[in-house]
């Protein structure tokens, strides 16, 4: 036999009645109460959805029939407000029919009048039970969230555990390290985790985006400059590696420098020495460099637009970060980070996303990674009014994702097998941000096979635009 919930549990479930008749909500708040549970009753259909959108109750017992409001039609903004709110409907006329619509509709119960108390009791402690769970199980959850962080960066997949395994024996050597992966990956944070771990964690840690200064500029805010060596240098400054001496400068983006930059880089990396921009005098420093790409360095050497030398001085350590399509399983235990984060941020609490949001997130290919789901739930957690984050707070076009792999006969047309190769060839590279290593690996092909096709079909393609 089952036994009734506790008197916490009981008392922690918060209960709104709403009926047209006074005495009928007194006499039900009076029961509720005196079996233990919170309960509050009014005879306004608004003052009942305020208390929701406020998050005032988390069960609501509603007449069926209303003059101001019928109860399908409170169960239907009452789960706009907060999709996870429980609405128990009650009618003087029961029929089997109109308890599968109300179910359908998204109601917990429904039950007939006069109310068999017991029968409501019984059903009320299965919630109380439940939610007292759900409040046991987030507890939990906040202290795995705590648990799985690592240096700010959550995750608990194999791919990110390999990270942080590596990133620990790194950080003790004072070496320099490359990380790759696809933007929004993380590979900032990793820089950081890999500088709070080191031996120089009280050093300063300086960053810098390659891709974003001009190379003219980038060089003065490396290196330093002194007053007068340029159009707008009215003083003396020392750079980025002289700031950080004995600490850590992190370069990103370091793909995207010039060859005249890669070379400089280099002189400081062989010789520990730099020059400000326009002084003869020779420093000598000793900082590590930590430089991050999201692109495929060894084809860039390959293709003679990033130095190889340079390249082996970085990459004697490699961390690659893993993109959040590599590691599905982290998205809900992100999706709590970013919730509690910017829940606080907002002054407001927020206990989970309901199912359907969940799925939404889950379906969605996130090209951007965690950056991309970070925006998302920051833009979501802003626009909710509900304890739950819904579809509806979502972006658009998560709201109604994309179905995969389905084309109609109007986007099909023949097309001779080498096209086709080719094409499925240009999606897996275009799917490995143009790693070609990976990318032959997931074709199931060697690395100088598909060296060897790419040749052929840029020899092709170069033939055809010369013949028109």
């Amino acid at each position: 036999m089952e036994q009734p919930a506790s008197a916490l549990a009981r008392k922690n479930l918060s209960i709104c009645v709403l009926d047209d008749d006074s005495n009928q909500v007194e006499l039900s708040v009076e029961l509720l109460e005196k079996a233990g549970f919170t309960a509050v009753g009014t005879t306004d259909p608004q003052e009942a959805l305020r208390k929701i959108e406020l998050g005032g109750c988390r069960v609501v017992l509603v007449d069926l029939k209303m003059p101001q409001m019928d109860g399908f039609a409170f169960l239907e903004k009452a789960l706009q407000l907060d999709p996870g709110i429980y609405v128990i409907l009650l009618t003087g006329f029961y029929s089997v029919d109109s308890a599968i619509e109300a179910i359908k509709l998204g109601a917990y119960d429904y039950l007939c009048k006069p109310l068999d108390f017991p029968r409501l009791a019984k059903t009320l402690d299965e919630l109380a039970i439940a939610f007292s769970r759900r409040l046991e199980i987030r507890h939990l959850e906040d202290k795995l969230l705590e648990n799985l962080q690592f240096h700010g960066i959550v995750g608990k997949s194999p791919a990110m555990v390999e990270v942080f395994e590596l990133a620990r024996k790194v950080a003790r050597h004072f070496t320099n390290v490359l990380i790759t992966g696809p933007t929004g990956a993380g590979k900032e944070l990793v820089a950081r985790a890999l500088h709070q771990l080191s031996l120089v964690a009280a050093e300063r840690f300086a960053v810098c985006n390659c891709s974003a200064i001009v190379d003219t500029l980038l060089e003065s805010q490396l290196f330093g400059h002194v007053r007068g060596s340029f159009t707008g240098a009215i003083d003396t400054r020392a750079g980025l590696f002289e700031y950080a001496n004995g600490g850590t400068v992190f370069l990103d983006e370091i793909g995207e420098t010039s060859p005249g930059m890669q070379a400089k880089l280099l002189r400081l990396i062989q010789n520990r020495e730099i020059q400000r921009v326009g002084s003869p005098e020779i420093k000598i420093i000793n900082v590590r460099i930590i430089a991050a790409t999201n692109r495929d360095l060894r084809s860039e050497v390959l293709a003679r637009r990033f130095r190889e030398d340079l390249f082996y001085r970085l990459s004697s350590i490699e961390l690659r970060v893993p993109g959040l399509s590599e590691r599905r399983e982290d998205i809900p235990i992100l999706v709590q980070h970013f919730l509690k984060k910017y829940g606080e941020a907002y002054g407001k609490q927020f206990k989970g996303l309901t199912r359907r949001a969940q799925i939404a997130l889950l379906r969605h290919d996130w090209p951007g990674n965690v950056r991309e789901l970070e925006n998302v739930i920051s833009g979501a957690a802003i626009s909710a009014v509900g304890d739950f984050l819904d579809v509806s707070d979502l972006p658009a076009h998560l709201q109604k994702p994309a179905r995969r792999g389905t084309t109609t006969p109007c986007d099909w047309r023949p097309q001779p097998l080498e096209e086709v190769r080719r094409n499925h060839i240009q999606r897996v590279l275009e799917s490995c941000n143009g790693n070609r290593v990976r990318a032959a690996q997931m074709l199931g092909i060697g690395r100088t096979s598909l060296y060897r096709f790419l040749k052929r079909a840029d020899n092709q393609a170069a033939a055809a635009r010369a013949g028109h």
